[in-house]
């Protein structure tokens, strides 16, 4: 009987150590990185498919005998279904996979740039970028559930970061490529040149990117269902027979993706005030974005390939942000976890429930804030009072860091205060921030018109000064509200 015991004790410890050890990941360091490599590439296109377009927008104007103003309602649209199609394609991704629904918005995608190239009508032009927006717009979303899915909130940061140096070359290298095409190709080989790319892509993911969500393979040890296997090579998923909680997936019923499922988690205050936050930033990102090529066409006088020039700096500073901020990010998550007294677990991942995850996520980003601000204001008024075109370019590579630095910050801490959904979670950032963007870009031009260049930046600076309300709330109240959220669901 004492034998029994002693086995039974023996038995019952190694099983608890064994589920002690389990890896948040079973994917190696090298392996996380060219999938996370891989996902940013497809996220580029969501980035990619408005600079290339910009340049392009006085040659379509031109070709189709359209307004600018009509031209620009093409931008509108495109934003429009960007806020829309991740809430679906989020959603779908948590519940039956990241690999399928990678290779259907690729795929539709892969179509609507095709059939962009051959059309000469504005409904065309208008309905076609819809298309072409439903199509890659939740790339964005999936990206951002995949680093959830393989990386630990102790590292999470530099993922992101690698994440969004892929998406924030966009601004640089779009406007350039997309100059360069129109002015020498014409802007339809724009449209030619992302179906071919974006062919490439689809191809990769085809045959390299393996199933990572965790409510299909847990932490990436169990064989997805065939849905998810289709085309991709073999043994590129491990199968094991551990069956611990951390390596079976997540309980969750299979249903149909539904985009009101992301927009409900607007409804909680630590989704609302994160959400909000990055929306503000990100209007004004676009709104930079939307009128460099109008304004320096028209005042600096320059051609399609100078005005795609003019991005670069603007492009530069995000990609250097992305670079920088992910290892800031991971250096405040160190700091806050050593004031608090905790230890990080390398192995199986933190639990959040007892880490202050705000504290740690919005620590910096109240300097890059009130960079973001001032550079915004003094961008509107440079061009105003047409200064030296160096300065405004100048001005452009400050505010690219700098609100990039802002996106970053809040982009990881939305994912951690949503692990069992993290897609739909950006889903429904997206939502807010493209709708905002939307009606913002929409009504820009006839802003400007009335009250001139620098006023209007200036509004835009006042804008992103909104935010740091928001992160301060979010810093004092946050994890509240997230345990609070988290006790009911």
């Amino acid at each position: 009987m004492s034998n029994q015991k002693e086995l039974s004790s023996s038995v019952q410890a190694d099983s608890i150590e064994s589920i002690s050890t389990i890896q948040y990941s079973v994917f190696s360091k090298w392996r996380k990185r060219y999938i996370v490599g891989l996902v940013a590439l497809a996220a580029w296109f969501s980035t990619l498919s408005s600079f290339i377009y910009y340049p392009s927008i006085p040659l379509i104007s031109k070709d189709l005998h359209l307004s600018i103003a009509q031209v620009d309602l093409s931008i509108t649209t495109y934003m429009a279904i960007s806020a829309i199609a991740p809430s679906i394609t989020g959603d779908a991704s948590d519940i039956y996979g990241r690999r399928p629904m990678y290779l259907f918005t690729l795929g539709l995608y892969l179509i609507a740039n095709i059939v962009l190239a051959t059309q000469s009508s504005f409904f065309g032009l208008l309905l076609l970028r819809m298309l072409q927006s439903a199509g890659i717009s939740g790339a964005f979303s999936i990206a951002y559930g995949v680093v959830t899915d393989v990386a630990m909130p102790s590292e999470r940061g530099s993922y992101v970061g690698a994440l969004t140096f892929g998406i924030t070359s966009a601004p640089a290298l779009g406007p350039l490529i997309g100059g360069a095409i129109s002015h020498s190709l014409g802007w339809r080989w724009i449209f030619w040149f992302l179906s071919i790319v974006s062919g490439a892509c689809l191809t990769a993911v085809m045959l390299l990117l393996p199933e990572t969500a965790r409510g299909v393979v847990g932490n990436g040890s169990l064989r997805p269902p065939p849905y998810s296997r289709l085309l991709d090579l073999p043994g590129s998923t491990l199968k094991t027979s551990t069956s611990s909680s951390e390596s079976t997936p997540m309980k969750r019923k299979r249903s149909f993706p539904n985009p009101l499922k992301s927009l409900t988690l607007l409804l909680s205050k630590d989704n609302a005030a994160v959400a909000f936050a990055g929306a503000f930033l990100y209007t004004t990102f676009c709104c930079i974005s939307a009128s460099l090529g109008t304004l320096f066409v028209n005042i600096y006088q320059l051609n399609e390939l100078q005005a795609g020039l003019i991005y670069l700096p603007f492009g530069i500073g995000c990609s250097l942000a992305a670079i920088t901020s992910g290892k800031l990010i991971d250096r405040d998550y160190r700091i806050m976890a050593k004031l608090h007294g905790l230890s990080i677990d390398r192995v199986r991942g933190d639990d959040l429930r007892s880490f202050p995850i705000e504290m740690a996520r919005l620590r910096s980003v109240f300097v890059p804030l009130v960079v973001s601000v001032v550079s915004v204001i003094g961008f509107g008024w440079a061009v105003e009072k047409v200064a030296p075109l160096a300065v405004p370019l100048v001005i452009q590579f400050i505010s690219g860091l700098a609100i990039q630095t802002c996106f970053n910050a809040t982009n990881t801490l939305r994912v951690d205060i949503n692990p069992r959904a993290p897609a739909a979670a950006q889903a429904s950032s997206n939502f807010v921030r493209c709708t905002l963007a939307a009606i913002a870009v929409a009504f820009l031009q006839d802003i400007i018109d009335r009250i001139g260049v620098g006023p209007t930046f200036t509004f835009f600076g006042c804008l992103c000064s909104l935010s740091g309300v928001l992160f301060v709330i979010e810093r004092k109240w946050g994890m509240k509200w997230r345990l609070q959220r988290l006790e009911f669901t």
